[in-house]
């Protein structure tokens, strides 16, 4: 037997393969399919089953289409009342694999729907699959499915779940099961992650948190308190999840290339943001290309809402396109285009007279709350956190220069954009940008 493990790290995920003789099974995977047809031509194996741990919440999966690909049956649990074609998988329920057997742990907590799939081999179980239960050195946040399809759940009540499913299903399995779970640090899925691609069930009932000896009541407090913000294309994801996405590959040629017609309608510039500030068109957003631009394009942008998207040139255009798709955005395209864009700019701040007047500027903070509550920078600076800020940027007074800042220069750059555009000259706008970091 063989385990694969496949990382995106724009998103945090973790994707698996598992192999025995010629037969593969996946689990979780992502959006695009060619690593794990690539995989399986190399290994000159057959994907013959696909599993999704639970209707996922941060991306699409790409696991309808691989069936239509490869032909290999679908599964999920019944509670995931999913709409493509597939086998329920749920506690008692196996798949054999070559000479390895799956095994199905329903293991609630993060969702209602949720399993965790237990690795067989010579009568032992030697790893497990966690998706979003189990993480390293955390476990899945549970307020995701409050107000998303038939199997919602109050987040008290799935981290009741929770507790159940870490201490009576997973924290059962022998010490040396190898724990793969489906995202590491820098989800939003979870909040304390470790760094780890994987651990044990021994190392993890050692240091990890949530399965540590305390009450129900302690447990549940603990997890849903300071959970991170819920971007606004999670329910949307988890809906193109539970029926499945189209072809990427038919979706993206679908994506019209040509220049702005509707000013209107949002720009989302992934350019430098050195090139942003020299010139851009009134209003664009500027959201470059790395960090998590795709967590931040499905918190600024509202599923269903139309945006153009901008490149530098072609490569790049591609690039954040296919980044996109990750979040199925991609039908969201009014259109793409490349090249330099607009006569609008921004000027840069200057850094002396800021640090010598602060009170002459109005200072916002587009940190996350937890990070502002961790580490506060300017005390008396006013927070909006970026992903409020398209509908609260009104709320920044005009009478001062506004300066906005995140923690290292990314987030700024898109939030001082976006106040730029909103405040439509009524007040200077600048973007501290990494300097912010000399004053931490």
């Amino acid at each position: 037997m063989k385990i694969q493990q496949f990382e995106d790290k724009g998103l945090a995920h973790y994707s698996y393969a598992v192999l025995s003789g010629s037969q593969i099974a996946l689990i979780d995977p992502s959006r695009d399919i060619t690593p794990y047809l690539k995989y399986a031509e190399e290994q000159a194996a057959k994907i013959i089953a696909i599993i999704e741990t639970h209707p996922h919440a941060d991306f699409v999966s790409g696991h309808f289409e691989l069936h239509r690909t490869t032909g290999a049956a679908l599964y999920c649990s019944a509670l995931q009342e999913a709409s493509y074609p597939h086998h329920t998988f749920d506690e008692g329920d196996e798949i054999i694999i070559g000479a390895v057997k799956l095994k199905s742990l329903n293991t609630p907590g993060h969702s209602p729907d949720s399993i965790s799939i237990v690795v067989e081999q010579d009568g032992k179980d030697k790893a497990v699959f966690t998706g979003d239960t189990l993480f390293i050195g955390d476990c899945g946040r549970p307020d995701l499915r409050e107000n998303t399809g038939k199997a919602s759940a109050k987040r008290e009540d799935l981290a009741k779940q929770m507790y159940y499913s870490l201490r009576e299903k997973l924290m059962l399995l022998d010490d040396n099961v190898i724990v793969y779970p489906a995202h590491g640090a820098g989800t939003l899925c979870g909040k304390a992650l470790s760094e780890a691609s994987s651990s044990t069930i021994g190392e993890e009932t050692y240091s990890n948190w949530s399965l540590q000896q305390m009450s129900e009541a302690e447990f549940v407090r603990e997890l849903i308190s300071e959970q991170p913000f819920v971007p606004m294309y999670f329910p949307y994801d988890v809906g193109v999840n539970k029926s499945g996405a189209e072809n990427q590959a038919d979706s993206l040629a679908k994506i019209v290339i040509g220049n702005p017609e509707d000013e209107k309608i949002p720009v989302i510039d992934t350019r430098s943001a050195v090139a942003f500030k020299e010139g851009h068109l009134p209003g664009a957003i500027n959201l470059q290309d790395g960090g998590k631009f795709e967590t931040w394009l499905g918190s600024i942008i509202a599923p269903g809402e139309a945006f153009y998207l901008l490149a530098e040139n072609e490569a790049a255009l591609q690039s954040v396109i296919k980044k996109t798709a990750k979040i199925g955005y991609e039908g969201f395209i009014k259109k793409a285009f490349t090249g330099a864009a607009g006569h609008t700019s921004m000027t840069p701040l200057d850094l002396d007279n800021f640090k010598t007047h602060q009170d002459h500027y109005t200072i916002v903070d587009i940190r996350n709350p937890a990070e502002v509550k961790a580490h506060p920078i300017f005390p008396d600076a006013l927070h909006i956190p970026l992903y409020e800020l398209r509908e609260r940027a009104g709320e920044i007074p005009v009478d001062k220069p506004v300066v906005v800042h995140c923690a290292g220069g990314y987030r700024s750059a898109a939030g001082s954009s976006i106040v730029d555009g909103v405040l439509h000259g009524r007040a200077k706008v600048y973007d501290l940008g990494e300097v912010v970091q000399s004053f931490s």
